[in-house]
């Protein structure tokens, strides 16, 4: 038991390690929407910078988005390891605090990041994603256990 637990750890550690590092300047919005740039070239398809700009955001967002759940959802993993991915919602709502909590100190961090900017609507949108995943693991507990 002890070592799956620190395995959860671990690689939750290394999932909010990679958040920070996507935090800094190398991961600005121009490396993001050159990389879209790229990706649409290579599908042989040509879009309006107004439009780049506004698949850049989207793409951004749901990025956060989606580190967020996934953040949750290793979080999930450490706090109610012992009976695996059964619902338990006072796990549930603090893995959503703690990813919360995580975010704004993400967004602190970009202050300091040359070319980052904080913004509370990324954190909105990263506790709602750790808020999805948490309905994800409640749904799937309904749908794949037998005690209820």
């Amino acid at each position: 038991m002890v070592p799956r637990m620190v395995s959860w750890w671990l690689v939750t550690l290394a999932w909010a390690a990679e958040i920070f590092y996507l935090s800094t300047s190398t991961f600005s919005g121009g490396f993001s929407q050159t990389l879209l740039a790229q990706l649409l070239d290579s599908l042989h398809l040509s879009v309006s910078p107004d439009t780049l700009d506004v698949l850049d955001t989207v793409v951004r967002k749901f990025a956060h988005l989606t580190e967020y759940a996934i953040l949750a959802l290793l979080l999930y993993g450490c706090f109610g390891g012992k009976d695996g991915f059964r619902w338990q919602l006072r796990v549930a709502s603090w893995c959503v605090v703690a990813a919360a909590a995580y975010s704004l100190t993400d967004e602190l961090h970009q202050v300091f990041s040359p070319g980052r900017h904080p913004s509370l609507i990324d954190c909105g949108i990263d506790t709602s994603g750790a808020a999805i995943a948490m309905l994800l693991v409640y749904g799937s507990s309904r749908v794949f256990c037998c005690d209820r």
